[in-house]
């Protein structure tokens, strides 16, 4: 805790301008590339950083090794079929020691997962439309064929 208030103090005494653009370099510095929106949020420091005080909240707190949180984060990426997530998590993979093998393996199991939730809320919507019948819903209309 002392580490966030510290953090917090250090943005009040820079400025968020300041902080953000530092924050930015920081990225840019780690990583090889700063995500999309991480610029466009820049546009107003504010929301930058309340973001990533959040990721780095949730990262800090994480007993999970840094290799595998952006493996999940790969596979979240995947799973929702966001191109620079996937791609954006994959390197950060990568520079965690992440291996090829490691992230074909969490590519298919999102597919996996993507695949069965397709699955299960169709089935389920499917089950629950075509609980009742059309046909006798209608009033004053007998359906012969009706299997009720």
């Amino acid at each position: 805790m002392a580490h966030f208030e510290d953090l917090l103090h250090t943005i009040a005494d820079k400025g968020v301008e300041k902080t953000s653009e530092e924050w930015m370099d920081n990225i840019e510095e780690e990583y090889g590339k700063t995500p999309l929106i991480f610029r466009r949020m820049a546009e107003h420091p504010e929301a930058l950083i309340s973001h990533l005080l959040y990721k780095t909240s949730v990262a800090k707190m994480s007993s999970l090794d840094p290799k595998y949180v952006e493996l999940i984060s790969l596979a979240i990426g995947a799973a929702l079929r966001c191109q620079h997530c996937t791609g954006y998590h994959m390197q950060a993979a990568l520079k965690k020691g992440a291996s090829r093998e490691e992230i074909l393996e969490v590519i298919l199991l999102a597919g996996l997962i993507s695949n069965s939730s397709v699955l299960a809320n169709s089935y389920r919507i499917m089950d629950e439309k075509l609980a009742q019948c059309v046909s006798c819903d209608n009033e004053g209309v007998e359906e012969p064929s009706c299997q009720r």
